[in-house]
């Protein structure tokens, strides 16, 4: 048994998956969970105007991987991965933070790798897919990883396809437009602008015509999720894998996106640190999963709450 933990830096959370490897045979993958942490740091908290990590965000994403490396010595983790994306691609002080993440690390002997958008891709598709393989669900795959500020679209089967990284995510698309409480029917049409600009490159880039399940990750989406399954408390069992039809998935987004912050903080399944973006992750997811329904028919729509984390750690165990 290997124990590996992987970290997922990104423009809203970081999160921790301390992990081990199944003993051979297992079913269920390849993973067995030990930990699984998330916190809101908001990096990428006004990156989009300044193009800088913010001096209080820098302070507290740091904060937060000092405490994730102190857990990984406590409970012995072999080999550490610290994967970070938008937010730190597109900051000018990205060496700042590259910087403290290695010293945070230093037991490890680990950098953040600031991986690319088609590296993020292939990540998210791994740990999102693996059991869609293993229970034979049809492909081909879309997974759609919205994120805070990028949304990555990745199509394969067994392997990935094509894949495209897109600006668009509900930090950035929330600093860029939708400023009031709740947004005025112009800042939606200025943001749904742009979606429809990004949706437009993955459909031509990627293919949408003829995907045969469509699979959602990261929070905004499972949050919706949430919503649309009128669960009392926000579940990760429930919502792993649930499948959800279309016209129930924008309803619940035209729900969200409609709502003040004060109402939406009030739904039962609403972490704070999404309150006030989660308007914008859910006029992005619900103009993908209108283009899909158009596009190639689908009826339905699955969360997955296996995503970027889960590929991390995978390629740990692989390259172990």
């Amino acid at each position: 048994m290997t124990r590996v933990a992987a970290v997922d830096c990104g423009t809203n959370t970081i999160r921790l998956l301390v992990a081990d490897s199944a003993p051979s045979g297992a079913s269920g993958g390849r993973l067995v969970d030990v930990v699984r942490r998330m916190e809101f740091v908001r990096l990428g908290q006004g990156i989009d105007a300044t193009g800088r990590i913010a001096p209080e965000a820098m302070a507290r994403t740091l904060a937060a991987a000092r405490e994730y490396a102190t857990q990984c010595t406590e409970l012995e983790v072999a080999a550490v991965r610290f994967v970070a994306t938008s937010a730190s691609r597109d900051a000018s002080n990205a060496d700042e933070f590259v910087a403290g993440v290695r010293e945070a690390f230093a037991a490890y002997d680990v950098s953040p790798e600031v991986v690319t958008g088609d590296e993020e891709a292939q990540l998210s598709f791994r740990g999102a897919t693996g059991d869609l393989v293993a229970t034979g669900v049809p492909g081909p795959y879309l997974v759609v990883d919205l994120g805070g500020g990028s949304t990555e679209f990745v199509r394969g089967g067994r392997t990935v396809e094509s894949a495209l990284s897109t600006d668009i995510g509900c930090v950035r698309m929330t600093e860029r437009h939708l400023h009031s409480d709740p947004p005025t029917a112009a800042q939606i049409d200025a943001a749904t602008r742009d979606v429809d600009a990004a949706v437009d490159r993955a459909q031509a880039h990627v293919g949408f015509d003829d995907v045969a399940t469509l699979v959602g990750l990261a929070g905004s989406v499972t949050t919706i999720t949430a919503h649309a399954l009128h669960l009392p408390a926000y579940d990760p069992a429930v919502i792993h894998g649930s499948t959800v039809p279309v016209e129930q998935i924008l309803a619940s987004c035209r729900a969200i996106l409609a709502a003040g912050r004060a109402e939406r903080a009030a739904m039962p399944f609403m972490h704070e640190g999404r309150v006030d973006v989660i308007g914008a992750g859910a006029l992005i997811w619900s103009r993908i999963v209108t283009r899909l329904s158009e596009a190639a028919g689908i009826e339905q729509v699955r969360a997955s709450e296996a995503d970027i984390l889960d590929g991390i750690a995978l390629s740990l165990l692989d390259a172990g």
